[in-house]
């Protein structure tokens, strides 16, 4: 019979007995000290460029990136260059709804992510990341006209605020940005997409440029707007992110040079955008013909302009905030060449799918 009980056999007995505990002890001080490592191990960041994560313990964050210890080293993250996070222990509502958001279903993400009990996250990063979620959520509902913008304002200044060494600092920053735009404030769009010229990636240096230039463009700053443009089309780009970046920037140079009246010259640049089109890419797509659109409008040709809205009102319909625009020109458009039940079609579409949108 095992028994550790310590008798009076003699210390030898004595002796043995006591080893046992201690070894015994030992063991099972190893495992739990195992257990923590293994869980320490158990953070795993993505990057932009690949779909395997690399593990470790994450140990600090700032708003310019993570550090990862992983074994006896420490990797860097920039900020820019992480896609997501995963925490070990984290909830299954932030890990569905993290996903979720990720791929631009807003609507379940927030389903998923408002089960959470954040007060019950019990690390901060975690809690951060719902928060952020939530954040992302609701600006970018609310800026394809399904959601309060003000609100959606409200719940991404207190993120920056009480959220200022996230590793989503810059994120939230051109969701700001992007708000500010949507509710006819270009100058303020302009200082939120400023900051990010201090993020650690190039591609958000060069994203910061080309929104700058964006907000000129509302504005009628059609030179100065062509100058931010040419700064982007002019780099040698070395990621398909800044590449992408270009070709954006070309088509707000179209835009720009038909508003400066170099009508053909828009046309012109941005039908070569269109010849090589890559139609799976929904955003980019939709945005090229959108700014076709506006190039039609600002030479005056109302008919070219309604047939460049109504490719992305019928085959980019998936990218809300582009197809609400295109929708928007369609409801001023369509009476001008003698069709205004067309008109009212694309009103009742515009207010059913986008009730805030222009609001």
């Amino acid at each position: 019979m095992n028994d550790l009980r310590l008798t009076d056999s003699g210390p030898t007995d004595r002796l043995f007995c006591i080893q046992r505990i201690a070894t015994i002890t030992l063991a099972v001080a190893c495992c739990f000290v195992s257990a923590r490592q293994a869980h320490a191990q158990n953070d795993q960041v993505y990057v932009q460029s690949s779909t395997k994560s690399q593990r470790g313990q994450i140990e600090t964050v700032t708003k310019n990136g993570i550090e990862l210890k992983m074994g006896g080293n420490v990797k860097k993250f920039p900020a820019g260059d992480i896609a997501k996070i995963l925490l070990q222990g984290d909830p299954s509502g932030l890990t569905k709804g993290r996903e979720f958001a990720l791929d631009g279903q807003y609507d379940q993400a927030l389903e998923e992510l408002e089960k959470i009990d954040i007060s019950k996250i019990k690390r901060d990063l975690g809690k951060t990341d719902a928060v952020f979620y939530m954040t992302l959520c609701k600006a970018k509902m609310a800026l394809a006209g399904r959601g309060d913008k003000g609100e959606a304002v409200k719940m991404a200044m207190s993120f920056v605020q009480q959220n200022g060494d996230s590793w989503h600092f810059y994120d939230v920053a051109k969701l700001l940005g992007d708000l500010a735009l949507a509710m006819n404030n270009p100058q303020q769009a302009a200082r939120f997409y400023g900051s990010l010229r201090n993020a650690p990636t190039t591609e958000m240096k060069i994203d910061s440029v080309y929104l700058v230039g964006l907000t000129m463009l509302a504005q009628g700053q059609n030179s100065e707007a062509l100058a931010e443009f040419d700064k982007i089309i002019g780099i040698k780009a070395a990621t398909p992110g800044a590449v992408r970046l270009q070709t954006l920037s070309k088509a707000g140079k179209a835009v720009a040079l038909a508003k400066s009246g170099q009508g053909a010259e828009g046309l012109s640049l941005v039908s070569s955008l269109i010849e090589t089109l890559n139609p799976t890419d929904v955003e980019m797509a939709a945005r090229i013909y959108n700014a076709q659109g506006d190039c039609y409008v600002a030479s005056g040709d109302k008919e070219g302009a309604i047939m460049a809205y109504l490719h992305t009102h019928l085959m980019f319909s998936t990218e809300p905030g582009a197809h609400a625009e295109a929708l928007s020109h369609l409801v001023e458009l369509w009476p001008t060449v003698g069709k205004p039940e067309r008109a009212a079609e694309a009103r009742q579409e515009l207010q059913n799918r986008y009730p805030g949108y222009g609001k």
